[in-house]
């Protein structure tokens, strides 16, 4: 009887270290992802500044300050030690939301085209990568939400054709958010992925 509860326990280990091994390497895999993302928009939004004058950007950075990000509705952690307290299930949640928001507006990036035309289907390929984690993290929720719960507005009328006066700002409003939800996305699938070596320190 002894021999069959320990041959039971080593088949459950082994599903179980599989099991984490296979999430560890989706988490990476869509870290690195994001990671490139957020260089991508950190570039963007750096030669978009670097064409304005420094009026320009001191008038543009005032403005930005006072505003707010479309992306703001989807509820986040306000700052670290929240983001720490917070599920894994709930961080892809958000992390998966925010990379939706951004599928279509990433069509209205300014910048080199070499640039802007590697952001959409990086996008694409990192919200698959987010769902699939999702699903094999859901037995930590019993009520989370499927995909089609997943679905939200388009991010404003930022994805409309920019022009007249306001053309300036809203590109700089645009490409500063870009930056602000990639940086916010590569936080929470890191101390996501961070979760699963207990041992690991994951500390912000």
């Amino acid at each position: 009887m002894d021999s069959v509860v320990l041959l039971l326990s080593v088949v459950c280990l082994g599903v179980s270290s599989q099991q984490i091994t296979d999430s560890q390497r989706l988490f990476s895999i869509a870290v690195n992802r994001v990671t490139h993302l957020h260089l991508l928009a950190q570039r963007l939004f750096s030669d978009f500044e670097s064409s304005l004058q420094t009026e320009e950007q001191r008038q543009l950075n005032k403005i930005f300050l006072q505003d707010f990000c479309n992306s703001d509705y989807i509820i986040s952690p306000i700052d670290k030690h929240e983001t720490q307290r917070s599920s894994v299930l709930k961080l892809l949640s958000i992390s998966y939301r925010l990379v939706e928001s951004w599928e279509f507006p990433s069509r209205s990036l300014s910048g080199g085209s070499s640039l802007r035309n590697q952001i959409s289907p990086r996008l694409s390929e990192l919200k698959t990568g987010i769902l699939l984690l999702i699903r094999a993290n859901q037995d930590e929720a019993e009520n989370y939400p499927d995909s089609d719960a997943l679905q939200h507005a388009p991010y404003g009328n930022y994805y409309q054709s920019l022009g007249g006066n306001e053309s300036l700002r809203q590109t700089y409003e645009l490409l500063a958010c870009f930056k602000k939800d990639m940086h916010k996305v590569e936080t929470y699938l890191t101390v996501a992925k961070c979760r699963l070596s207990p041992e690991a320190n994951c500390t912000l």
